[in-house]
């Protein structure tokens, strides 16, 4: 077994799912390609979310290591120190966000919450396949734009980085030393209280 799967398991002080606990953002990624249905199988999972009016805001720019000019096109918006791990990933995807409402163009400020709702399907359906995501922020939101024609309503929210787990020891630091690192959360009595 990798060590770092033991090592990054969620220690959660109630009995939540499996695939919440054993997801966790890799970047040690192997050579093994993911299928275009099992692609499909996470983004269809990502089409369920709940969204405000049912707008489905969210919009997946896609590309399988396979399609070398298309992942080389996304890895390009990229900043350079997570372009360094995501290139041996099996598949990239850029999310991108349409902040507004149907034919009227409202601003529809569910937009991003919605987006999110549904990587998270998305990243749990990956856990439940044994593929291993990382969720990034790092990337030239202006150059995404450019390099895909987004329209002035479709904000890009975040990439996501898709593959095979491999060993930590493929990394060079500061990255292998954070692949082995227990992962942590606030205290629950930090972000809650009842309402009274």
């Amino acid at each position: 077994m990798i060590e770092s799967i033991s090592i990054k398991e969620a220690r959660t002080q109630y009995p939540v799912l499996d695939v919440i606990r054993k997801r966790w953002s890799a970047r040690a990624f192997s050579e093994q390609s993911i299928t275009e249905e099992q692609l499909l199988t996470m983004i269809e999972a990502a089409s369920w979310a709940p969204s405000s009016m049912n707008e489905q805001p969210w919009k997946y720019i896609v590309a399988r290591k396979e399609d070398e000019q298309g992942f080389a096109k996304l890895l390009s918006v990229m900043n350079g120190s997570n372009a360094v791990w995501a290139q041996k990933s099996a598949a990239l995807l850029l999310c991108v966000a349409t902040t507004t409402y149907g034919k009227e163009q409202n601003s529809n400020p569910s937009a991003l919450h919605d987006v999110g709702m549904a990587n998270m399907s998305l990243l749990l359906q990956a856990t439940a396949l044994d593929i291993y995501t990382h969720v990034i922020g790092g990337f030239s939101r202006e150059k995404a734009m450019t390099e895909f024609q987004l329209q002035p309503n479709e904000t890009p929210v975040c990439m996501i980085v898709l593959g095979y787990l491999d060993s930590p020891d493929v990394l060079n630091e500061p990255f292998k030393t954070r692949e082995i690192t227990p992962r942590s959360r606030k205290n629950l009595d930090t972000f809650y209280s009842f309402s009274s």
